[in-house]
């Protein structure tokens, strides 16, 4: 069948920018997995005339409505009552919520706040969704064959409601046609490249619809195949990241949603190989995402923030006269730096990164964005230089992404 959803976010805090809704776009994503696309997404500020102003019209469009926000015990947490109210519903004290609420605070050994046993009111008329992860819990409205689920706005909470019950519950609903999405995550090729190094594109949507997801580290390829069965929707993604790798296959560092760094770490426990860095413009970004890798001192050896050209000189071994001569954003120095530090560390990879990432000291010959990585192991030391943009963020985290690509790339046996 076909199911419209309306997705609603709940908080002042969204309206005015102080809180970025990463809650609609995970639900929007997860949703789309089992075959469910949103048709709306409303946010709606902490004002119950709103809120009840939102609930009519959701009604009126929507099968099923998600709500997430205002579940906490404070003044401002206005979702409980208004649902309540507009569902006629008087509320109740639920033992097992209450008791679930004060042993959550026993075991962090916190003394519970009286106005915490607010939480444990539900509305009568709801069915009470248990909350494993913090202490208000969710509720299910439903009125003419339309479903209300009402969330906590905590992002963990809601997740974890939304994987225990409410996302089962809406693929039992649907009937037909099995939705399955598959991944394919890029780098160091722009999307308008991608799109034209692909061809004809028609070779591919014929097993599955595709997406392009650009960022400033790469491009994500989102395949959706939709089938009577699910192994059929599995193997029309098959045929068609097949179409897609004969044209793009260097290009692809995961088939998944997933970082580079991840993929990387993969590849080097696998080889059992280390990694050592030295880094000048991105400040220890570089650092950072390596070890953001559950496991990353199996393979992380060490890291140096050679930001002064004295630290590249006395930790590195950075010739003084090469510095003078061409300057510390050089292909020079950016080859000493990698070899320094892979030296240093005794690793079986050295990375560097020096560059100019702004938004000033650029000049005709060398503007902002210039980048020069180095890449240094047994067979020899390689520096590739980039432009990237204007923005000093932007700049770094472009950085570190083609300092990774380069490094996929030599253990890969690519270069």
């Amino acid at each position: 069948m076909s199911m419209r959803l309306e997705i609603i976010s709940i908080g002042d805090e969204i309206l005015m920018g102080q809180t970025i809704n990463t809650n609609a776009s995970w639900m929007g994503m997860r949703l789309v997995e089992i075959g469910i696309k949103p048709c709306w997404i409303s946010t709606i500020g902490d004002d119950a005339k709103d809120l009840n102003t939102a609930l009519i019209q959701a009604e009126e469009r929507a099968d099923v409505i998600l709500i997430t926000g205002g579940l906490g015990p404070t003044h401002d947490d206005i979702t409980k009552s208004v649902t309540a109210d507009y569902f006629h519903s008087d509320m109740e004290i639920d033992k097992n919520v209450l008791v679930h609420i004060k042993e959550r605070f026993r075991r962090r050994g916190i003394s519970m706040a009286k106005v915490n046993e607010s939480q444990a009111e539900v509305p009568q008329k709801a069915r009470v969704m248990n909350n494993d992860r913090g202490t208000a819990p969710g509720f299910v409205f439903e009125k003419n064959e339309k479903y209300f689920y009402i969330m906590p706005g905590v992002p963990h909470e809601m997740k974890s409601m939304m994987n225990r019950i409410v996302l089962p519950e809406l693929t039992k609903r649907l009937k037909g046609l099995v939705t399955r999405i598959r991944m394919l995550a890029t780098t160091g090729i722009p999307e308008s490249t991608l799109y034209e190094e692909l061809g004809d594109i028609s070779r591919i949507e014929k097993f599955a619809k595709m997406a392009f997801l650009p960022n400033l580290k790469g491009v994500h390829i989102r395949l959706t195949a939709q089938a009577e069965s699910e192994n059929t929707a599995f193997a029309n993604l098959d045929r068609a990241e097949s179409k897609l790798r004969e044209h793009i296959d260097e290009f692809i560092y995961a088939d998944q949603d997933i970082e580079i760094e991840e993929a990387l770490a993969h590849w080097l426990r696998e080889r059992k190989k280390s990694v050592a860095v030295a880094e000048s413009c991105t400040g220890g970004l570089l650092m950072d995402r390596l070890t953001n890798v559950p496991g990353s001192s199996h393979f992380f050896e060490r890291g140096v923030c050679s930001y002064s050209n004295g630290s590249k000189m006395e930790l590195l071994g950075v010739s003084e006269s090469d510095i003078e001569a061409h300057g510390a954003v050089s292909e020079p120095v950016a080859f000493q730096m990698a070899k320094g530090i892979r030296e240093l560390a005794h690793a079986d990879y050295g990375l560097s990164t020096t560059g100019i990432a702004g938004p000033s000291g650029g000049t005709d010959e060398k503007p902002v964005g210039l980048v020069f990585i180095g890449l240094s192991d047994e067979k020899g030391t390689i520096v590739k230089k980039f432009t990237f943009g204007e923005d000093r963020k932007g700049n770094k985290i472009r950085s570190t992404q083609a300092a990774l690509d380069l490094l996929r790339r030599r253990l890969l046996r690519m270069i």
